[in-house]
C-alpha cells in the first residue's frame, strides 16, 4: 500500500463531500454558479445536483475498483474472501443499497438532492427510515462501502482503509451540511 495512491484516493473521495457541505451551507452560492452559461445548460440547480451525484458516484467506484486492482495484482477481485465475509458483505450490501433506495422512494427526486435547499417546497419526512435512522442515505451507502471492500479485499491487510475514510468523510459531510444550516427565508432569497 503506497502512501501516495491512499492519498490520491482519499483527495479524489473528498471532492464529493465538499460539494456536498457547499451546496448545503451555501445554496445561493451554488445557484448562482448554477447560472454561468457552462453549466445552466444542464439544467435547473437541482438536475446539476443529480448530474454531480452520478459524476461521483463513477468517480468514486472508479476509485474503489483501481484500488482494487493495484492491490491486487491486476485483478479486481481476488480470491473470495470465505463465506462468513462473503455473507456479511452481501447483507451489508443489500442493507445499504435498501436504504438508499427507500430514502429516493420517500424523498423523490428533488427532495433527495438538495431541493429543500435550493427553493424548491419539500415536505419533512417522517417514515422508515428516517423515523429511525437520522442520515439513512448515508448509512446506506457506508453500507455499502464496507460490504464491497469486504467482498473484494478481506483479509488483506488494506481492506479497511478506504471503508475507514469514507465512514469518516460520510459523517463529517453529515454533521456540516446540517450544521449552521440556512434558514428557511435564506433559501428562498
Amino acid at each position: 500500500m503506497s502512501l501516495g495512491l491512499l492519498t490520491l484516493a482519499a483527495s479524489l473521495l473528498a471532492l464529493e463531500r465538499v460539494c456536498y457541505v457547499w451546496i448545503a451551507r451555501a445554496p445561493r452560492t451554488f445557484r448562482r454558479w448554477c447560472e454561468r452559461p457552462l453549466v445552466a445548460h444542464l439544467g435547473e440547480p437541482v438536475a446539476v445536483v443529480r448530474m454531480l451525484f452520478v459524476a461521483f458516484k463513477i468517480l468514486q467506484l472508479a476509485i474503489f475498483a483501481g484500488w482494487c486492482v493495484v492491490h491486487a495484482d491486476g485483478q479486481l477481485v481476488p480470491a473470495p474472501p470465505g463465506p462468513a465475509a462473503l455473507g456479511v458483505a452481501t447483507v451489508f450490501i443489500a442493507v445499504g443499497q435498501t436504504l438508499n433506495l427507500l430514502v429516493f422512494y420517500r424523498l423523490g427526486r428533488v427532495a433527495v438532492f438538495f431541493g429543500h435547499r435550493l427553493g424548491h417546497d419539500v415536505a419533512w419526512c417522517q417514515e422508515f427510515p428516517f423515523s429511525v435512522l437520522r442520515h439513512p442515505q448515508y448509512v446506506g451507502a457506508v453500507l455499502s462501502i464496507w460490504g464491497f471492500f469486504l467482498a473484494a479485499r478481506f483479509p488483506h491487510d488494506d481492506w479497511y482503509l478506504l471503508p475507514v475514510l469514507e465512514t469518516a468523510y460520510y459523517a463529517i459531510g453529515a454533521t456540516l451540511e446540517v450544521s449552521e444550516a440556512p434558514e428557511r427565508d435564506e433559501v428562498m432569497a
